[in-house]
């Protein structure tokens, strides 16, 4: 039961950081969480570069992008994933089971801030596909430092 709460609370976070929260009846937290996102996508044009980014015009993208903004983001929404995933278990977490997501939110910022410079296979992805391609270098080095500590480290 509990595997299917997080599954659930992980994937409304995914769709609207805050709406997770809600599930779990962080009612507060959720509600802090939406305006920020309200916020950040306002202020960073996010949502504006998603629609050009789907439209295939990148370079209107990272026109309209405000960066300075839109860097909040990869940290907020990846922390908004983990709070629901982790209070949908009722806090009983596996050890070290942040790291996948503290790494993706680096990685994806990382991504954000050469969006505009790195070319993949001769093409600039822009400020919306390069960072989610981030997403996989930062979840993959989380895990294996997740599974170098659990290694490492005494058993509480």
């Amino acid at each position: 039961m509990n595997r299917d709460k997080a599954l659930e609370a992980v994937l409304w976070s995914i769709a609207v950081p805050g709406f997770g929260q809600f599930l779990n009846k962080h009612i507060v937290k959720g509600i802090v969480l939406i305006l920020f996102e309200v916020i950040i996508n306002v202020y960073s044009h996010f949502n504006t570069a998603i629609m050009l980014s789907f439209l295939g015009d990148i370079e209107g993208a990272i026109h309209v992008t405000n960066y300075q903004w839109l860097m909040f983001y990869p940290c907020f929404y990846m922390y908004s994933i983990w709070d629901a995933y982790k209070y949908s278990r009722q806090g009983i977490t596996k050890r070290f089971s942040y790291l996948p997501l503290a790494f993706a939110a680096y990685s994806v910022t990382v991504g954000l801030m050469y969006s505009y410079k790195i070319k993949v296979f001769g093409y600039i992805l822009g400020p919306v596909w390069l960072p989610m391609l981030f997403v996989i270098p930062g979840l993959l080095v989380g895990y294996i430092i997740r599974l170098i500590l659990l290694k490492m480290s005494p058993v509480n």
